[in-house]
């Protein structure tokens, strides 16, 4: 995590100087100053800041080093237990089937939205509840 933290106040500083960069380059070449790429590669300068003060805080605050920081490690080392996951569930197809015409509604058309989110609840409680009913409740 340290080299992540490192890297993400380097993107911080980078994003910082390229908005100078981009700010004074706009005024010297068209005579105006254009604020939407100015603060949009400034607002990305702080997220990145951000995240640099968080992973550093992080990284403070665990109290070890992971795997990833110790050039002995191997890989299996930082092999993790990911969760629980169901390989023959339909729930989560539905689930993004709905959410994107749930989606596809706000670009097209409002009704469509309201006709997704019944879609999306019965995807949402179906997927929640599958290991209560059926073959593979516990």
């Amino acid at each position: 995590m340290r080299v992540n933290t490192v890297l993400f106040w380097i993107l911080s500083i980078f994003f910082f100087l390229s908005s100078a960069v981009y700010t004074i380059w706009n005024v010297i070449d068209r005579g105006y100053w254009e604020p939407v790429g100015t603060l949009a590669m400034a607002l990305a300068g702080i997220l990145a800041a951000f995240l640099a003060f968080y992973v550093g805080r992080v990284h403070g605050a665990q109290g070890g080093e992971l795997p990833e920081d110790r050039l002995d490690a191997n890989v299996d080392d930082g092999d993790a237990e990911l969760g629980f996951f169901s390989p023959w569930s339909w729930w989560p197809l539905l689930m993004g089937g709905s959410v994107g015409l749930f989606i596809l509604g706000t670009a097209v058309g409002v009704w469509l939205s309201f006709c997704a989110v019944g879609l999306v609840l019965i995807s949402l409680v179906g997927w929640c509840y599958e290991y209560y009913r059926g073959n593979f409740a516990r």
